[in-house]
């Protein structure tokens, strides 16, 4: 788990092959500073309708998507891009969670709890194990869009039990992009690409949270 730490300028003050325990250290820092920014926005959007959430939504993307060429250009903004896109997520996700937080707010803390306990199983298995899984990563992806296809389906069609189906669906696909994601950690590279590998877990455990809403307000 060793490696040599070069550190030459860049996102956060630091660029060049890090160690592993640099990188997953930095990663997860961010990770944690970007769910808060997502808990401020869900607060904050709590009040916020449905319409609002998705033009919210369109902003993350847009968030995202800048991301990109500044983690390429090791440009210390794409770690502020990353907490904004973390805020307009929390603002676009704000009116679903206000809605179980007023008809069952035990779901919530259901979900919230069962997406910790996911994340942590998951990401050890991820990152502890020795075998590729840049497979398992590919197959995953193609599954999520097959998954995208099929909750566009089961809303056209009502499909008996396609929440269902489609959320316990999910749950095994970010299990495989969880794991993959967590691996890329363990072969540590360039620090640089810290805040995309970062919003990648958030996203994996955003999704996987939404995911056990749906199961656990079916079970109340």
């Amino acid at each position: 788990m060793g490696g040599s730490t070069t550190y030459e300028g860049g996102v956060a003050g630091f660029r060049g092959v890090v160690d592993t325990r640099t990188l997953f250290g930095q990663t997860m820092w961010l990770v944690a500073i970007t769910t808060g920014f997502f808990a401020l926005g869900a607060y904050l959007g709590r009040s916020l309708s449905y319409g609002w959430g998705w033009i919210w939504f369109i902003a993350s993307l847009a968030c995202l998507i800048a991301m990109r060429p500044a983690v390429r250009s090791a440009s210390s903004a794409a770690i502020g891009l990353l907490f904004g896109f973390g805020l307009l997520v929390g603002l676009g996700t704000a009116p679903t969670i206000a809605y179980y937080a007023s008809t069952n707010p035990q779901v919530v803390w259901q979900a919230g709890a069962a997406t910790a306990l996911f994340m942590t199983a998951l990401g050890a298995v991820g990152y502890a194990t020795r075998r590729d899984l840049s497979a398992l990563g590919r197959v995953s992806f193609w599954g999520l869009i097959a998954l995208i296809l099929f909750g566009i389906v089961a809303i056209l069609f009502q499909l008996p039990n396609g929440s269902l189906i489609y959320a316990i669906a999910g749950l095994v696909i970010f299990a495989g992009l969880t794991m993959f994601d967590f691996q890329r950690l363990r072969r540590g590279g360039d620090l640089a690409s810290a805040p995309m590998i970062a919003a990648s877990i958030f996203l994996d455990a955003l999704n996987v949270f939404l995911f056990f809403l749906r199961i656990f307000s079916r079970q109340n």
